[in-house]
């Protein structure tokens, strides 16, 4: 009889921690929507973190990953272990045929106006004959820091050279300048051993530095290099994406970017 007692009494156990499983896993299936975006710290981690609650309470639990570079957040998309990235332009986009075949810009946030810095010296005219440049080695930026350095008469790009200039595209270079090209995190840390660096906005807002203040030279605001999602082809209409547009394209986002950044950042919205 007891053991009778007993067996039953350790079958109504496994039925009740067998239904609790079932109804865990359902609850867990009516959770959050997860949505991973792989970001640069700042301004892109930062600006997800002040949207995050905006999306959770359309049920969209937003998953901020990291990068310090530029490269691997492309890879971890191609990978599937992102849903998105925001940290690139097009132009770095169209940079890879790997990464212009497979992933698509789907929309733009914010400009980061690209600058030339130094720790020597204070105005763009007093850099000295064989002065040392250090410009990023992307191919995107790379074009887009001789774009910067002709725009303020500092040398002369051969015509129709554009965008994907490397400095055996300069025609003229009067200051007989040396170029180091260095990977565009390191940008910020060669300042002390070069005569000026140029340097993308995230990396500058990142070392400390105004691009507004600190720059002897600037990109106007007719940039072609604005920052936005990026997605694998053939997912540009999940409307995660389009719930994510509409958070972080918000008059909130706005003034936090024009209130926090000083001009170093800028919305095109």
């Amino acid at each position: 009889m007891k053991k009778s007692l007993i067996s039953l009494l350790m079958a109504g156990a496994m039925v009740l921690s067998l239904n609790y499983s079932v109804e865990a896993k359902g609850n867990q299936q009516k959770s959050a929507t997860t949505l991973s975006v792989g970001v640069n710290p700042v301004p892109h981690g930062e600006l997800l973190e002040l949207i995050k609650d905006d999306l959770a309470a359309q049920g969209i639990d937003l998953k901020i990953v990291v990068f310090t570079d530029y490269v691997q957040p492309n890879s971890a998309l191609l990978q599937g272990d992102l849903d998105a990235n925001y940290f690139q332009t097009i132009p770095y986009l169209e940079s890879s045929e790997e990464w212009k075949n497979a992933l698509s810009f789907i929309w733009a946030v914010h400009v980061e106006p690209y600058g030339l810095y130094s720790e020597k010296y204070k105005n763009i005219n007093d850099i000295p004959n064989g002065a040392t440049i250090a410009i990023n080695n992307d191919p995107a930026n790379e074009g887009r820091a001789l774009l910067l350095l002709q725009a303020n008469g500092l040398i002369t790009l051969a015509p129709n050279s554009g965008l994907r200039a490397t400095p055996q595209d300069i025609t003229v270079n009067p200051k007989n300048l040396k170029f180091r090209e260095l990977e565009a995190a390191q940008l910020p840390r060669a300042l002390p051993d070069v005569d000026a660096a140029t340097i993308n906005g995230n990396y500058a807002l990142e070392a400390g530095l105004n691009p507004v203040k600190d720059s002897l030279a600037i990109e106007g605001a007719e940039s072609p290099y604005a920052n936005g999602l990026v997605v694998k082809k053939g997912t540009e209409n999940d409307p995660r994406f389009e719930a994510l547009k509409k958070v972080l394209l918000s008059q909130k986002v706005k003034d936090y970017i024009n209130s926090h950044y000083n001009g170093g950042v800028v919305a095109t919205f």
